[in-house]
């Protein structure tokens, strides 16, 4: 039987359309359920944060929140060839269970799009990963 959070949770999508694997997650006993706090409501806002982020220092908060707040863990690396843009880095949300997969592929685009808007973070991401050469 499914067991619901004290909190208000994201709602399910319509099958087939998800493998968040929502029902497992909450019919598993002392799973976490961290992750599904993010509501469509709380998924725009998390999306508008990110779009007004314009600092690589705004951005660790960021993944260190999601992490510390919803268990979800953010990778930005740089990919093997050249870094010409953003499009040249790697941004995952790793996959578990009750991550939305529309969530999964929007919060990479917005941070995608931030990262457009401010050239400079890209430079801190590739200086933090010892591609610019900076010791």
């Amino acid at each position: 039987m499914l067991q619901a959070p004290p909190f208000p949770i994201r709602t399910e999508c319509p099958p087939g359309a998800c493998v968040c694997q929502r029902d497992a997650l909450l019919a598993e006993p002392g799973g976490d359920t961290r992750i599904l706090r993010l509501t469509r409501e709380e998924e725009k806002k998390l999306l508008a944060h990110i779009d007004g982020i314009a600092s690589y220092v705004e951005l660790n908060k960021l993944s260190e929140r999601l992490r510390s707040q919803l268990g979800v863990v953010l990778q930005i690396t740089p990919s093997h060839n050249e870094v010409k843009s953003a499009r040249g880095l790697s941004i995952v949300l790793e996959e578990r269970p009750g991550l939305c997969r529309k969530t999964r592929q929007a919060v990479p685009s917005a941070i995608r799009r931030s990262l457009e808007r401010h050239p400079d973070i890209i430079y801190a991401i590739l200086d933090a990963h010892d591609l610019l050469g900076s010791n």
